[in-house]
């Protein structure tokens, strides 16, 4: 079964097609600045040439609408006819604690989706016009969401419980989801698989490090505990994103800023992180490490505060496993940069670790960087959450 994968953003569009039954990619593509001047679609077959249009979007039943004619062109597509994509998988940010698990989509689960729309504004309802824009344009097509937020349903009270007034719980499910499920399942699984062993038998702390970041701790291949929390804001320092701090620094922010909640809370998703802590030097850790070696004061903060917490979380979810395993990097910054994997590396050696150079100097593969005398196997595993999104779908659907 040929298997559509959608990742829909507010303004952008990721897809692959994938053949679920053999796992193997057919094509992939991004469509780009959707809504705004400058459209951009790009568009590779495997083993073809990258193809790249300026072309106008102005919603996304239109960019789901090109990707179709990408898919089905007659010179470079790679399928004749839609009746040859036997379902689409699409990633949900947020399924609150309705969905446990990937699920079919009707009429009832879109509801269930835009209920908890409030807890991910900037991403559920980006992700249902993807949804609703497919539904239009491939009647009858068997549609799946697949949830950041499933894999975490296993954590204990503990771990998701907020130390606040209970009724916000039993009002509003205020309380810890954790994000980047779908990445965080796969690895996990995945190193198992490249061990040998049975995932109910490791402890593995997965690092999810890109411009979004999270740390999990998955006891038995499920997951115990994880940084994110009600949103995709709290945890780790990110790109953009401030992470933990104190609450009361909205307060303070907005009495001095004269400024609303509202905008301070924007100020933390879009204005902070590594950008924020580096002097707006970039949210980019290609520019920081850049500015590291030259020992630019604002690069050298952002990383060293980085690589700080990611150390800080590792440490905590050793204890919450009652010991870790395995230690997995992954995303952007945790397949790519050997810099912040060897600075990670050094600060947690109190655990056990020994560093590979060499191995560690590797890289876009799947690589242990331990030594075979460290007591804790680190490795580096590269996300794929579009295969993981089509596992769930043809599962669902075959």
């Amino acid at each position: 079964m040929k298997v559509l994968v959608i990742n829909c953003g507010s303004s952008s569009l990721k897809f692959q097609l994938i053949d679920a039954s053999t796992e193997e990619l057919i094509a992939k593509g991004l469509c780009e600045r959707i809504g705004i001047e400058g459209s951009v679609i790009g568009y590779t077959p495997t083993g073809g040439e990258k193809i790249e249009k300026e072309i106008p979007m102005p919603d996304h039943n239109k960019a789901i609408s090109l990707v179709i004619e990408c898919l089905t062109d007659a010179n470079t597509g790679v399928v004749k006819d839609l009746s040859e994509i036997g379902a689409v998988g699409h990633r949900i940010v947020h399924g609150g604690e309705k969905f446990t698990k990937s699920v079919v989509i009707n009429d009832e689960v879109i509801k269930a989706i835009e209920d908890v729309s409030e807890l991910a504004p900037l991403h559920n309802p980006a992700n249902l016009i993807g949804v609703r824009a497919c539904m239009d344009l491939m009647p009858g097509t068997p549609m799946v969401a697949v949830f950041d937020t499933a894999f975490h349903q296993t954590m204990p009270e503990e771990a998701y419980m907020y130390a606040l007034p209970y009724e916000y719980y039993e009002k509003y499910k205020v309380r810890r989801y954790g994000f980047h499920g779908t990445s965080h399942a796969y690895v996990s699984s995945r190193a198992a698989e490249i061990l040998g062993k049975k995932i109910e038998d490791l402890n593995i702390i997965v690092c999810h490090l890109g411009n979004g970041a999270s740390v999990s701790a998955v006891k038995g291949g499920k997951c115990i505990d994880t940084s994110m929390g009600l949103t995709p804001l709290e945890g780790l320092i990110m790109g953009t994103r401030s992470g933990d701090l104190d609450p009361a620094v909205i307060e303070f922010i907005a009495g001095k800023e004269n400024m609303s909640a509202a905008e301070v809370v924007n100020v933390l998703n879009k204005k902070s992180g590594v950008l924020g802590m580096s002097n707006n030097v970039s949210s980019d850790f290609r520019d920081l490490e850049e500015g590291y070696n030259k020992n630019e004061a604002g690069c050298v903060r952002a990383i060293d505060g980085f690589v700080y917490r990611v150390a800080k979380y590792i440490g905590a979810y050793n204890v919450a496993l009652g010991g870790a395993d395995v230690i997995c990097f992954t995303a952007g910054v945790g397949e790519n940069s050997a810099f912040v994997r060897e600075k990670l590396m050094k600060k947690i050696e109190c655990l056990g670790v020994k560093l590979d150079a060499d191995a560690n100097g590797k890289r876009g593969e799947e690589i242990a960087i331990s030594t075979s005398d460290s007591k804790v196997t680190c490795m580096v595993i590269p996300t794929n959450e579009e295969l993981a999104i089509a596992r769930d779908t043809y599962a669902l659907c075959k």
